[in-house]
């Protein structure tokens, strides 16, 4: 099966792990960004709640531990490496080692299920500019195609708000809510790319398949400047809207993240549910696919479909100038992660 690639990168935002990393993380999270000190010291307070640790890395080590054994299952002798955009293992490093271990063209897996600038192209531009560092004799690579509506990624989520759903009393079950939720984004950004029409997709996929007659889309960790205009509703807004409707239970469930981020356990764990406990709602939250069977057998097909070429290659740029960088960027998503 490794007769035109010899390894696949799985490749991710990164965070820190401690209390002492949280500053240069969020420091090389912003670098050229032009965002104030004091803005850097607000979001470090949020890590410093939670230890300092950003849960992302080791759920990527489970990730990666997870399809080790898929492959190993299916005959798949693929090597897999682990680089991450903004903290360690660095993408950079990573690529030196598989250059010096003679990698020479590699598949990719990107730990974002959609399209747009920060949820894609920059992180192949950051591929890009690892291999120039790195010159003569860096690996090529290629990334899997987005998998966003593929029913390994659905499934898998219609079953964590199912579960959520389960932890309702059985009585109050038909009249809970779903509140399917994302990263926001700045206008300009979501205006270049089909980040809003695949969620939109992926939330009516989900509540349908989960019972769900009524849904909606909310969004979650704006970070930018108050003046600059973001996708809404924000998930603490449409929270007080279901309260002040007469909802009881409401089920939120963070389609936009394939893994518990920063974002997941602080924004939503921590902020939306007190929020939520304020408004005497019962909030759930549904889990991310995380290290689902079914989310693991699908990376393993879509390494299957690429390395049999039952798949076409995955071109990049994917088209012409597509999901270009806004200007002026705040923080991004990727802000906590």
């Amino acid at each position: 099966m490794s007769e035109n690639f010899d390894a696949l990168l799985v490749l991710s935002f990164g965070g820190p792990e401690s209390a002492a990393e949280v500053l240069p993380f969020l420091e090389n999270v912003a670098r050229g960004r032009g965002i104030p000190r004091e803005r850097l010291l607000a979001v470090a307070e949020n890590y410093y709640r939670l230890d300092g640790r950003s849960p992302i890395n080791e759920q990527c080590r489970a990730l990666i531990a997870a399809l080790r054994a898929e492959l190993d299952s299916h005959g798949a002798k693929l090597p897999i490496y682990w680089g991450n955009r903004n903290w360690h293992p660095r993408l950079e490093a990573t690529m030196r080692r598989m250059t010096a271990d003679g990698v020479r063209r590699a598949l990719i897996f990107v730990t974002s299920a959609y399209s747009g600038y920060a949820a894609c192209r920059q992180y192949l531009e950051d591929v890009e500019t690892a291999r120039a560092a790195i010159g003569a004799g860096a690996p090529q690579f290629e990334r899997l195609p987005q998998y966003c509506l593929r029913p390994g990624f659905v499934e898998p989520l219609i079953e964590r708000v199912r579960a959520a759903v389960a932890q309702i009393p059985e009585d109050r079950r038909g009249a809970a809510r779903l509140l399917a939720t994302a990263h926001s984004i700045p206008l300009a950004m979501a205006e270049t790319s089909k980040y809003v029409e695949q969620l939109t997709e992926v939330a009516r996929r989900v509540a349908a398949g989960a019972g769900f007659s009524a849904h909606r889309l909310v969004f979650q960790s704006r970070s930018g400047r108050p003046s600059e205009p973001w996708l809404e509703p924000d998930v603490r807004a449409a929270l007080s809207e279901e309260a002040a409707a007469g909802a009881t239970d409401v089920v939120v469930a963070p389609i936009g993240f394939i893994m518990d981020h920063m974002e997941v356990v602080f924004d939503l764990d921590t902020q939306a549910r007190e929020h939520a406990r304020a408004l005497g709602l019962n909030m759930v939250r549904a889990g991310t696919v995380g290290t689902h069977p079914g989310f693991v057998a699908m990376i393993r097909e879509l390494i299957e479909e690429r390395l049999s070429g039952a798949a076409a290659a995955w071109m990049w740029p994917c088209l012409e100038n597509c999901c270009p960088q806004p200007h002026p960027m705040g923080l991004p998503p990727g802000r906590p992660a």
